[in-house]
């Protein structure tokens, strides 16, 4: 089983920065990709980004070049640095690992950018 912890969310002011970390543990594989969502109100959970064990990153096209995945596998600690952060970035940004056909989730870290 794997759990995984989130920290670093938060209120920021529009244009400011924030960087979330997400914790993995239990049995973690060579080969896992992680990455992060976010869900805001009455909205579907949606990719932001996510990492291969090799550092292969995908963005979603509303995050580029605004959004940093990064991760450390010694660790098994992903990171999301967020700069010029926007009030629809608003939402609450939840953790993933995903080995094979096995996917986790952790229990999310509400992040609130204010205009």
């Amino acid at each position: 089983q794997v759990q995984l912890v989130e920290s670093g969310g938060g209120e920021v002011r529009a244009g400011g920065s924030l960087r979330l970390s997400c914790a993995a543990s239990g049995s973690i594989f060579a080969g896992s990709v992680m990455g992060w969502y976010r869900q805001a109100p009455g909205q579907q959970r949606d990719l932001v980004a996510t990492i291969s064990y090799g550092g292969s990153t995908n963005y979603a096209d509303s995050v580029k070049g605004r959004f940093t995945i990064s991760r450390d596998t010694a660790k098994n600690t992903v990171y999301l640095l967020m700069n010029s952060l926007k009030p629809d970035d608003t939402a609450v940004y939840y953790c993933n690992l995903r080995i094979g056909s096995l996917s986790f989730w952790g229990q999310g870290t509400q992040v609130t950018v204010s205009s």
